[in-house]
């Protein structure tokens, strides 16, 4: 099992969750994070450090986003690690709230 980053994410791209992995999991894209299912070790720590909720055990995955599963995965294998926090994206502010974000995920 592993976690999975969420829609949530996307146009934010917190890395709170960066720093506190112990198997650096998180692949950076230009606008959201994800973790690689074959480097997580679902240890959990990351889950309480994103401000906007978008990590979750694959288990836990809403309905609604289950294509998130298949969508790290994806992406985990295209994008490069990313092994240190960094500022949020600049109007990361202005989209934390928004929902249904998959149309401005940018690869």
């Amino acid at each position: 099992m592993t976690h999975v980053v969420l829609d949530s994410c996307i146009r934010c791209k917190y890395t709170d969750c960066v720093d506190v992995c112990p198997v650096d999991c998180f692949r950076e894209g230009p606008n959201m994070l994800v973790i690689d299912p074959d480097e997580c070790i679902d240890c959990a720590v990351c889950i309480p450090e994103c401000p906007v909720e978008a990590i979750v055990p694959e288990e836990d995955v809403p309905k609604g986003q289950l294509h998130f599963i298949a969508l790290n995965a994806e992406l985990a294998k295209a994008w490069p690690a990313i092994t240190r926090t960094k500022d949020p994206l600049p109007d990361a502010e202005d989209w934390k709230d928004v929902q249904n974000k998959l149309g401005e995920l940018q690869r």
